[in-house]
């Protein structure tokens, strides 16, 4: 007899990274996975380094110090802080913690893909809702509310189409749930936006016992070898957390670089006006040869190819990858875009002629 596996899991797929090599090229522009193009701060390296030389000690189980920089960087209370394996960990407990059997996790179209995996793997009913103009619809989520949702998860900005929802449709999705129902809202983004009708969520945490943020280093901060992501949380529910977070579930190294990059914030100005810099470039370059970019707010962009002309997602990726440089192809809706993150000056300057050559060929 064969052993049991819970059928929820066989509805898997599991999640593919971007790529990262291209075969037959040896020196390659990796643009698939929105990493950041300039790396961490100088201060993080010298603190990832000073603590690999005590590799031979167990963590701070309690993650004091980067809870006490990430409270001071954000001027908010350090014990509604907790650090996990990335944000994904964290969104993984809080579906653990929240969610049983047959009980429905909803989010919109284009979110987070583990979210799905996490949902599945613990028994729940993943449920999405339909966007609209590539942003997430706050009336389809809410229409889709059912008795038996648990938590509703709203990454924004959102991934792949890197457009937000205002702070009002944040706070107008809260409303319309019940106080039963989990509202997480996924800020991976979030350092990224200057944009003043836009909220992470923190003043909805402060507010209200049902409201989790979570946040990563993975993205502006360019630590994503480290694995390393926070939450913000009700105290109610960080307790909860806590009983099921394991007690070493974040690494030494990655908590002191996580500490110095998080306080480092002239460095993370700096990658900031680099990457809207370049978008502002891109928005202005792309539509003249025939490209349409969605607007972003993240440190990536959506093109889409006319579909009247013998130009598509496939050739531009093709053409990419005949000079070294990996996009990610993406599915939004019923259409197929070809997503690219921001590099450096060279990596986008280079990005702007293969794309420019292409569409002129």
């Amino acid at each position: 007899m064969s052993m049991q596996v819970k059928q929820s899991i066989l509805k898997i797929h599991p999640y593919k990274q971007g790529e990262s090599e291209v075969n037959g090229v040896k020196a390659t522009i990796k643009l698939s996975s929105n990493e950041s193009s300039l790396g961490p701060s100088p201060r993080a390296k010298a603190a990832f380094i000073k603590a690999a030389q005590e590799l031979n000690r167990y963590p701070d189980g309690g993650q004091t110090e980067l809870r006490k920089a990430i409270a001071e960087a954000y001027q908010l209370p350090a014990d509604q802080i907790v650090c996990g394996n990335g944000s994904e960990e964290l969104i993984q407990l809080l579906i653990r913690a929240y969610c049983s059997e047959g009980d429905e996790v909803l989010m919109s179209e284009n979110g987070f893909v583990m979210c799905k995996i996490h949902s599945l793997a613990q028994g729940a009913v993943p449920v999405f809702a339909p966007e609209k103009n590539d942003c997430i619809d706050v009336d389809a989520l809410l229409q889709r509310v059912s008795s038996k949702t648990r938590m509703v998860i709203l990454a924004n900005p959102n991934n792949p189409t890197g457009t937000y929802v205002t702070r009002s449709e944040v706070e107008r999705l809260h409303a319309g749930l019940r106080d039963d129902i989990l509202l997480l809202l996924d800020g991976a983004y979030a350092e990224y936006v200057s944009r003043e009708d836009y909220t992470a969520g923190a003043s909805l945490v402060q507010e209200n016992d049902n409201v989790v943020m979570t946040r990563t280093f993975s993205k502006i901060y360019g630590l994503s070898a480290l694995r390393i992501g926070w939450a913000y949380c009700p105290i109610s529910v960080i307790d909860i957390v806590q009983r099921i977070r394991t007690p070493f579930n974040t690494n030494s190294p990655a908590l002191a670089a996580a500490a110095a990059a998080v306080l480092d914030v002239d460095y993370t100005e700096t990658v900031r006006r680099h990457n809207q810099k370049w978008l502002d470039r891109f928005q202005a370059a792309l539509p003249k040869i025939g490209i349409d970019m969605l607007e972003s707010v993240t440190n990536f962009y959506l093109l889409r190819f006319p579909t009247n002309q013998n130009r598509t997602m496939q050739g531009a990726d093709a053409a990419l990858k005949s000079q070294g440089i990996i996009p990610r192809p993406t599915q939004v809706g019923d259409s197929q875009e070809l997503r690219i993150t921001i590099g450096n000056d060279a990596e986008n300057e280079a990005v702007l002629a293969v794309l420019k050559d292409y569409m002129a060929a």
